[in-house]
């Protein structure tokens, strides 16, 4: 291979970098209501704006050695590491696709749930815009968009029901619990709610089924939920075993095993069988 021929695929590592840099303004400030466009970039804490050569991805974190140039205060590695993030999923699915629309498209559709996974991480919130951004651009990412959008709205339609089937089974199994309680201690009847409802699932999960649904098919999108609910089963169990009374967000792992499907989809179906 030639020096020359490497040039799209760094192209490819660089514009994903670029964009990973405008992510982290994303996931610190939109989910807090605040602009993503002004004030420019700047230290959070002695607020100095910053200078061009602050904000050269992965490279300005290197060179100031993780820490602010003019106050010193660290700075949170998170910034390099969404930015490297981003340019290998763009480098990724421009390998996978050809330096096409189709690639951009989906490369900042991966991009995007980058985000929300990140933003579901920190602050247990999942933006709607960002979202529903998604969604679009993976189904105006394929030909046959009236395709893309059938899958689409069959896999957001099947979460859909089946966040209702398991959120009734955890509301019984809470109104079990109380009725339990409430035999054993009476007077806590007054604190428990008569009808209990658990939301087993977010809503921006069915989304993200949706774009799954368009991007990668049907077929293809139950592996892609098999894998994640897979890798999401550990992280299950060792927030058990510490005794975390907290919601594990479900959209990273969703975010991963569609990763895994899109990249390996094909391989996967002919080891079990389905291609």
């Amino acid at each position: 291979m030639e020096l020359y021929d490497l040039f799209p695929w760094f192209g490819a590592f660089l514009l994903g970098a670029v964009i990973g840099s405008f992510l982290n303004v994303l996931i610190l400030r939109l989910p807090q209501g605040q602009s993503v466009v002004y004030p420019s970039s700047h230290c959070p804490r002695c607020k100095q704006p910053l200078k061009w050569w602050h904000n050269i991805p992965i490279l300005s974190w290197l060179l100031l050695r993780g820490r602010c140039f003019y106050c010193k205060e660290p700075i949170s590695i998170q910034y390099p590491l969404i930015e490297l993030a981003t340019g290998l999923l763009f480098l990724l699915v421009i390998a996978k696709e050809g330096p096409t629309i189709k690639g951009l498209l989906i490369a900042l559709v991966f991009t995007l749930l980058l985000a929300l996974s990140l933003i579901d991480l920190r602050f247990k919130a999942v933006p709607d815009s960002l979202n529903l951004l998604a969604l679009t651009l993976a189904i105006l990412a394929q030909e046959d968009w009236l395709r893309a959008l059938h899958d689409a709205l069959v896999l957001a339609g099947a979460f859909a029901l089946l966040r209702f089937y398991v959120s009734y089974y955890v509301s019984k199994k809470e109104a079990l619990m109380i009725e339990r309680q409430i035999r054993r201690a009476p007077w806590l009847a007054d604190y428990y709610p008569k009808f209990p409802m658990v939301e087993a699932m977010g809503e921006g999960d069915i989304m993200v089924a949706g774009t799954m649904g368009a991007i990668l098919g049907i077929k293809l999108s139950i592996v892609a939920i098999f894998l994640a609910a897979l890798l999401a089963l550990p992280a299950s169990l060792l927030q058990r075993l510490l005794k975390e009374d907290r919601e594990l967000p479900f959209i990273p792992f969703l975010l991963a095993g569609f990763l895994l499907a899109y990249l390996f989809g094909q391989q996967i179906l002919a080891a079990i069988g389905l291609q």
